[in-house]
C-alpha cells in the first residue's frame, strides 16, 4: 500500500489513524506492516466499508478535511470495493538504528561478511556488493543515475540492489544519492584488510640447472 511522506509523519504523530483504499481485494492484512519515509506502520484492521455511512469523523481519521474530501480521493480510483484500514505507528525504521551499529567484535564482522557474501551468491553473474559500495563511498551524493552509466546497468534493478545494501545496514538514502553508513564503512576496511592481509602463494624457485657429469669409471684396458 502506497503511503505518502506526508501521510507517513501524520501516521507517526498520531494525527492519522485510518487509510480508505479503493481495491478489489484487500492488499494488506491485520496484523501486517510496512517500512515508509516515517518508520513502520502496523495495520490493525482491514474492513471492507460502504462509502455511504462513512462520516466526517472517519475522514478526519484518514487525514482529510471532511468526508465531501475523501469521496473526491476515492472517486475515480480503480477497485471495486472500499476498505478502510486502521493502523498506527510501531516505530522508527529498524534500519537507522542499523546503519550505526558497526560490528563490535570479529564474530559481530564476520556475521556481517556472511551476511553480504550470501547477497554475492545469490547472484548468478558473480559478485556485486563491493563495486557498488566503494562507489557509494567514493562518490557521495550522486545522482544514481551516474552510478548506473557507471556500471553500464539498468538505474531501477541498481536501486532495488542498492536497498538490499540498505536493509544490512550498510547505505544510507540522501535526497540526492548515497552515501555509505558508519556500518558500511567498517564493513568495506574490514574486507580491504582481509585482502591485505591474504597470504600469497610463496614463489616457486627455478629449478637448478645440472652441472656437467662426472665421467664413469674408466674400463680396463
Amino acid at each position: 500500500m502506497r503511503i505518502p511522506p506526508a501521510v507517513a509523519q501524520a501516521i507517526a504523530d498520531g494525527r492519522v489513524t485510518a487509510a480508505f483504499r479503493r481495491w478489489d481485494a484487500p492488499r494488506v492484512r491485520a496484523g501486517g506492516s510496512q517500512l515508509t519515509s516515517a518508520g513502520v506502520v502496523a495495520f490493525d484492521r482491514v474492513t471492507e466499508v460502504d462509502p455511504a455511512v462513512l462520516t466526517d469523523d472517519d475522514a478526519r481519521a484518514a487525514g482529510e478535511a471532511d468526508l465531501a474530501g475523501l469521496l473526491r480521493w476515492l472517486t475515480g480510483r480503480a477497485g471495486r470495493a472500499v476498505y478502510r484500514v486502521d493502523l498506527h505507528w510501531a516505530g522508527p525504521d529498524p534500519r537507522v538504528a542499523l546503519r550505526d551499529a558497526v560490528p563490535a567484535d570479529p564474530a559481530e564482522m564476520a556475521a556481517l561478511v556472511a551476511a553480504v557474501d550470501r547477497l554475492d551468491r545469490g547472484r548468478r553473474t558473480g559478485p556485486w556488493t563491493r563495486e557498488i559500495l566503494e562507489w557509494i563511498r567514493d562518490h557521495p551524493a550522486t545522482v544514481s543515475t551516474e552510478l548506473a552509466a557507471l556500471l553500464r546497468r539498468d538505474l531501477q534493478p541498481m536501486k532495488a540492489d542498492i536497498r538490499r545494501l540498505k536493509a544490512v545496514g550498510l547505505t544510507v538514502s540522501l535526497p540526492v544519492g548515497y552515501r555509505l553508513s558508519p556500518r558500511g564503512q567498517a564493513y568495506l576496511a574490514a574486507i580491504g584488510a582481509a585482502l591485505t592481509a591474504a597470504p600469497t602463494a610463496a614463489p616457486t624457485a627455478a629449478p637448478t640447472a645440472a652441472g656437467p657429469e662426472s665421467p664413469g669409471p674408466t674400463a680396463d684396458s
